[in-house]
């Protein structure tokens, strides 16, 4: 999917300019609210016209200004999931999966029902009211009616953002895993900087209306590091739970991580973050916390007055953060080893 951007859109005090062109299949819109995002969705749409400039999605003109070209939403095949799920209430979860693919050209049917609840589980949902899910639930037949309508593009507008944090991280395997099965396109569009890092492959980033960075998700966590309440968030996917002693083991990067929170099924997700590790130059005699790796480092970069140090510990990697200072009495550079300390309570677990 190539997408390109180049437009403009007023509203009172608020101006909005974009320009971009873009290619893949997973891309992230990353902003603040009120820096943008929901306009240049609606645009994209054709729910806003853009008072200038074109969108062109694979060549093809959705809207130009200087050719008066504006295709109307409906003949766009763009498809829209917005944070709220907005299914229709008199219809069952089939007739809500049904509504868009029922509108649709049939030239353009390359995606059926069936593909949607093997892909999104929820074969056991079909015959229910909507009104009788749960929020998760909802969100996925919601994505699952918006696929149906076999979309060129699928714009998905903050999501996650009504849903606490476990329906989160469990919807997210849903989002990402339902397109790439089934080769549809998506712009995601979040203020949260670990969706992004989830969802997108490629990020352009927003602030009060104007562009301010095309990057990668990485890219964007390292930049912003020193700026943000809860540093680089590394995130580890654990697996092979074991009760140790009171603590919860999971294998990773080779060695065995100690942690406090409970044990699940299969692979996991957890954060870390880069404030809740401690760097040592030798081995500690006695410490506390029950994660002691022996690194090297493979990276350092700046991020404000503080450096991010990229570890290579045993075939796993994890980012700490510690003062410019630090770095310096420490003497840390690419090739030097040394010890990092996480106590078990620092992991987070999401979903």
């Amino acid at each position: 999917m190539e997408l390109r951007v180049r437009g403009a859109k007023t509203f009172g005090a608020f101006h909005l300019a974009a320009d971009f062109t873009v290619e893949g299949n997973r891309i992230g819109i990353f902003g603040e609210s009120g820096s943008g995002k929901s306009t240049l969705v609606n645009m994209l749409a054709g729910l806003e016209r853009p008072d200038s400039g074109e969108i062109l999605l694979d060549g093809e003109p959705l809207f130009a200004a200087d050719r008066r070209i504006n295709v109307p939403p409906e003949r766009r095949r763009v498809a829209l999931v917005f944070q709220h799920p907005h299914l229709f209430p008199h219809l069952s979860v089939r007739g809500n999966l049904l509504y868009g693919w029922k509108r649709c050209a049939m030239a353009n049917r390359q995606v059926g029902l069936d593909d949607i609840v093997d892909v999104l589980k929820i074969g056991r949902l079909l015959d229910r009211g909507v009104t009788n899910l749960s929020g998760g639930e909802k969100q996925r037949v919601a994505l699952g009616r918006a696929l149906l309508s076999n979309p060129r593009l699928l714009l998905m507008d903050e999501p996650l953002s009504a849903l606490d944090d476990t329906l989160r991280f469990q919807i997210i395997p849903y989002l990402r895993g339902a397109c790439e099965a089934l080769a549809i396109p998506y712009l995601f569009i979040s203020h949260s900087l670990v969706e992004m890092r989830l969802m997108a492959e490629r990020v352009i980033v927003f602030s009060q209306g104007c562009q301010v960075a095309d990057t990668t998700p990485d890219a964007l966590a390292r930049n912003r590091m020193g700026d943000s309440p809860v540093g680089y968030i590394n995130l580890l996917r654990l697996t092979d739970p074991c009760d140790n002693d009171g603590l919860i083991s999971y294998a990773w990067g080779g060695t065995r991580l100690f942690l406090t929170a409970p044990p699940g099924e299969g692979e996991l997700l957890f954060e870390l973050s880069s404030k809740d590790m401690i760097l040592c130059k030798k081995h500690p005699e006695a410490i506390s916390a029950r994660n002691l790796f022996h690194c090297t480092v493979i990276g350092i970069f700046e991020a404000g007055r503080k450096a991010g140090v990229e570890l290579q510990c045993g075939t796993g990697r994890l980012v700490a953060e510690v003062a410019a200072e630090a770095a310096r009495e420490l003497e840390l550079t690419v090739g030097s080893e040394v010890f990092a300390a996480v106590k078990a309570s620092a992991f987070r677990r999401l979903g």
